[in-house]
């Protein structure tokens, strides 16, 4: 069984989050950048079929900038047993699309039984990646998943739902996303930081995968304008002097709150 593993490089939660108003794109040098917690949850799924299951293979996947290999290796220091790194200048900025056909292209290049990933990253919260991965896959995906079971030819899963839970599965090869309601990670122990430098290492780029960011045969998301959030203004204070209940109500009507 091989399991991959989409992981990705974001900046620090609890750090600063600029955009660089002359590109437009997310400032990384503001904060620390860290494994995105969601990515560590998904590795912790796969690890932990690969404790109870030998012979698995876990595989970590990142696109990200040539400078993240230290962020990218901390999943081998977790567990994995290889990293693929597809880093490339033309993938600054890039949007999901992209980034979806980007991370099938290196999946379907080193082949795979599953596919598992965060449902939404932290720093981009798009949420579509992994859905459009199985598009160009052609494989079944099930999205938000909370819990997980992987068999030799099926994975099943629970989604919660408005009022319950749905009970999902797919055949093999397929394509999966979790949630947060997931186990915490492992912390990467000394030893397995110092077997990490020793475990394959592979980095791509776009040509060895066949893909080109500027096809004009595949539509993509242009940014038109950028501009800072503007400060938060200061609240409406209503004053109760006999008609606070009256002005709070006209101003849930006026906008249209009521």
């Amino acid at each position: 069984m091989k399991l991959i593993v989409l992981v990705k490089e974001v900046p620090d939660t609890y750090g600063d989050r600029k955009l660089n108003l002359e590109t437009g794109l997310a400032d990384r040098g503001a904060s620390e950048a860290v494994l995105d917690e969601i990515s560590e949850r998904a590795l912790e799924a796969a690890l932990t079929y690969a404790d109870a299951n030998p012979g698995t293979e876990v595989v970590a996947l990142a696109a990200a900038p040539a400078g993240s290999v230290s962020t990218v290796r901390k999943a081998l220091g977790m567990g994995a047993d290889r990293a693929i790194h597809v880093a490339d200048e033309a993938l600054a900025g890039a949007d999901i699309v992209l980034t979806a056909q980007v991370l099938a292209a290196a999946i379907k290049r080193d082949g795979f039984d599953l596919v598992i990933s965060g449902n939404v990253s932290t720093d981009g919260s798009g949420g579509m990646v992994p859905a459009a991965i199985a598009e160009y896959l052609e494989v079944p995906q099930l999205t938000g998943l909370s819990e997980i079971e992987i068999t030799d030819s099926k994975v099943s899963g629970t989604r919660p739902i408005d009022g319950g839970a749905q009970r999902v599965s797919a055949q093999l090869p397929a394509v999966v996303s979790i949630t947060e309601a997931f186990p915490d990670p492992r912390f990467p122990s000394f030893k397995g930081i110092m077997a990490a430098k020793k475990k394959p290492f592979e980095t791509v780029s776009l040509a060895d995968l066949g893909v080109r960011a500027d096809d004009p045969e595949v539509a993509r998301s242009i940014m038109l304008s950028i501009a800072e959030k503007p400060p938060r203004e200061a609240g409406i204070k209503i004053v109760d002097d006999g008609e606070a209940g009256k002005d709070l109500a006209d101003f849930l009507l006026k906008n249209r709150l009521a």
